[in-house]
């Protein structure tokens, strides 16, 4: 059983994300709550409420025990990209990329 909780268009670069994102790879969920919780980015602050996210929809969908849970896959895409001007010398302008994210959690069961 795999239960998956998505975040799409995210304005933060995926770089930044994926920072975050493969601390908890393959940690329980006890553990990734754990590092999050202390996480001071911002990047740490939506992984968390997407994997408050995720394992809500495995206790009301699936019936799974929080305590049997751990991120088996976690994963970063980039989303969007908006494209900005920014004025430069000499009536000259250079391109400001402003990156989006999609981040996927899946959680599964513990075998055992």
């Amino acid at each position: 059983m795999d239960v998956v909780a998505k975040l799409n268009k995210l304005a933060l670069s995926p770089q930044k994300a994926r920072l975050v994102i493969d601390q908890i790879r393959g940690k329980t969920v006890e553990k990734a709550y754990d590092f999050l919780n202390f996480d001071i980015s911002k990047a740490g602050a939506h992984i968390k409420k997407l994997l408050d996210s995720a394992v809500a929809n495995a206790e009301n969908n699936f019936g799974a025990d929080i305590d049997d849970l751990f991120v088996s896959k976690a994963f970063v895409d980039a989303g969007v990209t908006l494209k900005r001007m920014q004025p430069r010398a000499k009536g000259r302008g250079s391109r400001i990329l402003k990156r989006t994210s999609h981040i996927t959690v899946f959680l599964s069961e513990i075998k055992g």
